[in-house]
């Protein structure tokens, strides 16, 4: 059985509700803050849910009915949801969770639930953006490679949407630099887009996320991505722009950054290469003009609410003895539990008296203060000099 917060039970009636035509993120809040639960909305009486359109209406009276076209998708994609929950490290997180991140839950129009495959614990690490140009110049490429290679080695969790271009750039050099990195999709999880890069995302489950708002098997397309980018600017404590024409859906993303009150930064170039462009007008409208990692690195440290968290990889001087002495008692079980081997959390949940969450919680501590890494296959101890 996985690593889950909550078992299916709790998450189907938020999911059944999720997949109801028509309900959209502020329309399923609006729901909730009236009825209290998932649950209290699916039994209501569809009439007496004021400003619902016809779709949804329909939608809750054929699941209150068990039969019609919207009752039979909804029941297919709840079972294929199912089977894809029921796997390792993947995750269906609702709004109200502990381990939602943070500056996502505070937007009015937050996504009801989060799919991700990978590493639940780096969500609730700080994260900085970096988006740009699909089709950059190889100098672009090589920016945003090493500005996410450094700033990962620094302990920040770099997001991306894994399209061309910087994107992928930025992912590579998250990973090249140690670090983590976390790829919002404009699909389903189970649909990986562009298909090239499946690769690359199979690398990014295995130190870092992928993350969606979409339900299972959505495509690929144009309408989906506004949406994506905001998921990538809300997840953020700030977000960086490598090369962007005036078109480009870099500009979305920083807009909807500085609506979000992030910290927008933008590196500059030459006047007469249109890719420059984009990243001109954002520093004309306020952006942070940055030549290199420690401008980005001074603001966001400035700027970051404290209950968003930094990944620390640095060197720890003091002794293993007398700095584990100072861990808590669930530390030291998970530590022990962990022995010399690689261990999948369900193991340490096993090898220990502790639930699941405080598991999770103590993983996320001691990977912090830089005591274990996670790997492919879970957590094992860091050597340490």
């Amino acid at each position: 059985m996985p690593h889950q917060q909550y078992e299916w039970t709790a998450i189907a009636p938020w999911l059944t509700l999720f997949l109801i035509p028509g309900i959209g993120p502020r329309r399923f809040h609006q729901l909730l803050e009236k009825m209290g639960t998932p649950e209290n909305v699916l039994a209501a009486n569809p009439n007496t849910l004021t400003g619902l359109p016809k779709e949804s209406i329909e939608g809750l009276r054929q699941l209150q009915r068990q039969t019609g076209e919207i009752y039979s998708e909804i029941q297919r994609q709840l079972e294929d949801t199912y089977l894809w929950f029921e796997k390792p490290h993947h995750y269906i997180i609702p709004y109200h969770a502990t381990l939602y991140p943070k500056l996502l839950q505070e937007l009015v129009d937050a996504p009801p639930l989060l799919f991700v495959n990978g590493h639940l614990e780096f969500l609730s690490l700080k994260q900085i953006a970096i988006v740009g140009s699909r089709n950059p110049s190889n100098q672009g490429q090589e920016n945003a490679y090493s500005f996410a290679a450094e700033l990962a080695s620094r302990g920040y969790v770099i997001t991306s949407g894994l399209a061309y271009g910087v994107d992928a750039a930025a992912h590579q050099g998250a990973l090249a630099g140690g670090g983590a990195t976390v790829a919002v999709l404009g699909t389903g999880l189970d649909v990986v887009y562009p298909a090239q890069h499946k690769a690359l995302a199979e690398r990014i489950c295995e130190r870092g996320a992928l993350i969606s708002d979409f339900p299972l098997s959505t495509k690929p397309q144009s309408s989906n991505f506004p949406r994506r980018n905001r998921l990538i600017s809300g997840l953020s404590t700030g977000v960086l722009v490598v090369e962007a024409t005036l078109n480009s859906g870099s500009l979305i993303t920083a807009r909807l950054a500085a609506e979000q009150g992030r910290d927008v930064f933008a590196i500059p170039g030459s006047i007469h290469n249109p890719l420059s462009k984009g990243c001109h007008e954002l520093i004309r409208q306020g952006a942070k003009l940055v030549d290199q990692v420690d401008h980005i690195v001074e603001e966001v440290r400035r700027q970051t609410p404290p209950n968003v968290q930094h990944i620390d990889f640095g060197n720890n001087e003091t002794s293993d003895e007398a700095t584990q002495s100072a861990l808590n008692t669930e530390q030291q079980s998970v530590m022990e539990a962990i022995e010399d081997t690689i261990c999948h959390i369900d193991q340490i949940v096993l090898r220990t008296t502790l639930n699941v969450q405080q598991v999770a919680d103590a993983l996320l501590q001691l990977e912090l203060s830089g005591f274990i890494e996670s790997v492919p296959g879970g957590y094992r101890k860091r050597m340490r000099s």
